[in-house]
């Protein structure tokens, strides 16, 4: 190379590398990959034959979209039946196609062993970079695909063990606001939440634990329910906390399921208690009752992380692992809702 410049030692060239020995900006290199007019032909002439010399277009996906193939970046979901990750996985896609991109998608089930391998087999298909909802809690298996190259956006939770970009809904921040908001006007509500090995579930319970500190006031551990999978789960565990000696005048739900489950044995009574949950769903706002949903832009959420990675892909690989955290809302939905707000 140019100067003795030396590589890293992933043994990967990125565009700064290119940029580098062609002693032409980042930018020039980029106008150059992606075929864009207007360049200087003297410069673009060095920038190229500083690709060929270092190998970049043989390994960079970013090379890829200057030959105008097609190549692939990975989308693992921990469960891809919901409607949430389906969402995200819409929006992974919609961006991808806009750079002429595919996506392979797979499901680990929520079983760290399937996620391990569904992860290296997408590396070894060569994709260029992979998105991840972490199922297990230790990523240290993927450190030499990402020494290599391989760049990793984790999603929705956190992973430990590598250097990645992260992006995140305000799972606590939500929580919080919710829970707070229904402190305002309850004495007792309860919570229905999922597994809290999950991430998620652990920072909405977090988050709903400081409202009752913020308002002085305790959680009764009778009235919290955890490891609730299903709507048939939160159906029965509405059932047997209103059946209880004191039951709660409100809900905090921890997901969509769990508001389902809820909303089909509190009809069922015709029981008059409060509801919030957390994610939004198809057709909430045609139900008959009131609800308030804890919201978020779902599409937003795939979408910066799919534009995360590919920016790391396109060259962007030196600077650090960024926390990207995406804001929540309340929204009201049911009752006299007649068209989707928020």
């Amino acid at each position: 190379m140019s100067g003795g410049r030396t590589m890293r030692g992933s043994g990967r060239p990125t565009m700064n590398d290119v940029a580098a020995a062609a002693g032409v900006s980042l930018k020039t290199v980029s106008r150059v990959i992606n075929a864009e007019p207007n360049v200087d032909p003297a410069l673009a002439d060095r920038v190229r034959e500083a690709i060929d010399r270092l190998g970049y277009h043989r390994n960079a996906l970013a090379a890829s979209l200057r030959s105008g193939t097609n190549d692939t970046i990975g989308f693992l979901a921990a469960d891809l039946s919901n409607s949430f990750s389906m969402g995200i996985a819409a929006a992974v896609s919609a961006v991808a196609s806009q750079r002429g991109l595919h996506v392979l998608m797979a499901s680990s089930e929520e079983d760290p062993a399937v996620e391990r391998r569904l992860a290296l087999d997408l590396c070894q298909r060569r994709v260029g970079g992979l998105i991840l909802v972490p199922a297990a809690t230790d990523h240290g298996y993927l450190a030499p695909e990402v020494a290599h190259g391989t760049p990793v956006v984790f999603l929705d939770r956190p992973g430990d063990g590598i250097p990645a970009d992260t992006v995140l809904l305000d799972n606590r921040g939500g929580a919080r606001a919710a829970v707070a908001e229904l402190l305002g006007g309850h004495e007792r509500i309860g919570l229905l939440l999922d597994a809290t090995e999950i991430y998620t579930m652990r920072e909405r319970l977090a988050g709903a634990e400081e409202a009752f500190a913020a308002a002085g006031r305790a959680l009764d551990p009778s009235l919290l329910i955890t490891g609730i999978h299903t709507p048939q789960d939160a159906a029965a565990a509405t059932a047997r906390i209103l059946d209880g000696p004191r039951p709660p005048t409100a809900l905090f739900c921890g997901n969509n399921r769990a508001t389902v489950g809820a909303l089909e044995e509190l009809t069922r009574r015709d029981a008059d208690v409060a509801v919030t949950g957390f994610d939004d769903f198809e057709l909430s706002w045609m139900l008959p009752r009131p609800l308030r949903v804890v919201a978020y832009d779902v599409a937003a959420l795939g979408a910066l992380a799919a534009t995360t990675l590919l920016d790391r892909i396109a060259g962007d690989a030196a600077a650090p692992p960024a926390l990207h955290l995406v804001p929540t809302t309340l929204v009201d939905r049911g009752g006299r809702q007649r068209t989707p707000t928020g």
